[in-house]
């Protein structure tokens, strides 16, 4: 991939550090936004859930929307939504207000991702599919890069309005994606030669690699092809061979993924304010320090899923997750708060370089052009559901049982991750098949051997 076309690529992936980035806005300053607007418990919850709650619609909206009409008009539409939302979160002065501007990140939130993944997936050449894996390090950058400047606010001495701040520098990162993407994005050619648009795909084409493409007649099957409007109804094909274990085992990752990074770090923070201190500006270094290994092992997910594949790397993952989280409920509160923060850390670094990035690329790579965004979108649904059922589960069993048990039996989420690595052999980056390719013979009706 050359200068230019690396450049494209990651522009499109600043899409991902602007989800990450607006996820973590809020939170970085919940303290003192409580404080000032007098919310309840029950409130602080209801906007903690609020975007993944709303992305578990917007993710398959987005990838409906992404078949119908392309990649890059979603991605810029969401850049506009996400700094409304962020604007009016930043001024609200009441629950409802807060509510309506979370809700709209969620909306962008959800649609980005699922358009992103595909997109990105159809920038990537095939000997580079592990690469993918890389928006895992942008997303833990991004919530560094957020309690970075929090930190930076809180020393401007900007007071109970440093929510405020963190907010609101989201809408200016949004708005700045929006006019560098409009500028310089391509449509990806691959969706346009699926929709029978074949000299746009050799233009761009031409533009992103610099390829000597030249435009040919339609086939018989890619005429039908091109003239089919995608819909939700053709999201059953997902649950079909040969897509049907394709499906099972990107969402599985997904969604247990998911429920075990969200659920954990609700006990992150204790972590920190125990080594680091009380103090805010303490506090915040201490969360950037474990964000700190989550960049570490995003990053090397790439490599590691070019090396291992991402099956194996996601039973790798889950595997040590399983024993931390096992060791973590069943030493709670008797091990030196330093050896106790060194299983918080094994865990992070296991994730993210493990199953964390892993359900999202399996999709991306695992469906022809005509249902990736829908594929995406599934499962980009399924992964927020547990974002969801890890924000809100934990909390309720950390009440029932305490922070150890919990900690216990929510060792089981990353034991089924592993069970379904294990049974599902499906592995994009360890296949040879051509996926445009097999859309065609899918549609003659010919047999596929994957």
């Amino acid at each position: 991939m050359s200068g230019r076309t690396n450049g494209i690529w990651f522009l499109a992936l600043a899409g991902l550090f602007l989800d990450a980035y607006s996820n973590a806005a809020l939170g970085a300053g919940l303290s003192p936004m409580v404080k000032q607007l007098g919310l309840s418990s029950t409130q602080v919850s209801v906007l903690t859930a609020l975007a993944p709650a709303v992305a578990i619609v917007s993710n398959p909206f987005g990838g409906w929307l992404a078949a119908r009409i392309g990649r890059v008009k979603p991605l810029l539409m969401t850049k506009v939504v996400f700094a409304l939302g962020a604007l009016l979160t930043a001024v609200g002065s009441d629950f409802q207000t807060v509510f309506a501007g979370r809700g709209l990140v969620g909306l962008a939130y959800g649609i980005d991702f699922a358009v992103a993944m595909a997109l990105l997936a159809e920038y990537t050449p095939a000997s580079l599919k592990g690469r993918l894996n890389f928006w895992q390090g942008v997303w833990y950058t991004a919530t560094t890069t957020n309690l970075l400047l929090t930190l930076v606010f809180y020393k401007l001495d900007v007071g109970a309005d440093i929510w405020r701040w963190s907010v609101a520098s989201s809408a200016a990162f949004a708005l700045l994606l929006f006019v560098l993407q409009l500028v310089f994005l391509v449509e990806s050619p691959t969706w346009l030669a699926s929709k029978g648009r074949l000299r746009e795909s050799v233009t761009n084409l031409r533009r992103m690699y610099g390829l000597a493409a030249q435009e040919g007649p339609l086939e018989t099957g890619q005429v039908e092809n091109a003239g089919h409007q995608v819909g939700f109804r053709d999201a059953g094909v997902l649950f079909r061979q040969p897509y049907l274990p394709r499906t099972v085992l990107s969402t599985a990752i997904s969604l247990t993924q998911a429920m075990q990074y969200f659920a954990v770090g609700w006990y992150l923070p204790v972590i920190s304010l125990e080594l680091f201190g009380k103090e805010f500006d303490k506090a915040t270094a201490g969360a950037m320090a474990f964000n700190a290994v989550g960049i570490v092992g995003g990053c090397l997910s790439a490599y590691a899923g070019r090396r291992l594949g991402l099956r194996i790397s996601s039973m790798t993952g889950y595997a040590v997750v399983f024993v931390a989280l096992l060791v973590m409920g069943a030493t709670f509160k008797q091990l030196p708060v330093g050896l106790a923060a060194l299983l918080p850390v094994i865990f992070i670094f296991f994730h993210s370089a493990g199953p964390g990035p892993n359900g999202k690329s399996i999709a991306a790579l695992s469906y022809r052009s005509d249902i990736r965004t829908l594929g995406t979108g599934v499962t980009g649904m399924l992964g927020s559901l547990g974002s969801v059922a890890g924000l809100y589960l934990f909390p309720q069993l950390q009440s029932g049982i305490g922070v150890g048990n919990s900690l216990m039996v929510l060792s089981v989420v990353p034991l089924v991750g592993l069970l379904v690595c294990v049974a599902i052999k499906w592995d994009p980056t360890r296949v040879e098949v051509n996926l445009e390719e097999e859309a065609i013979r899918l549609h003659q009706r010919q047999p596929v051997l994957v």
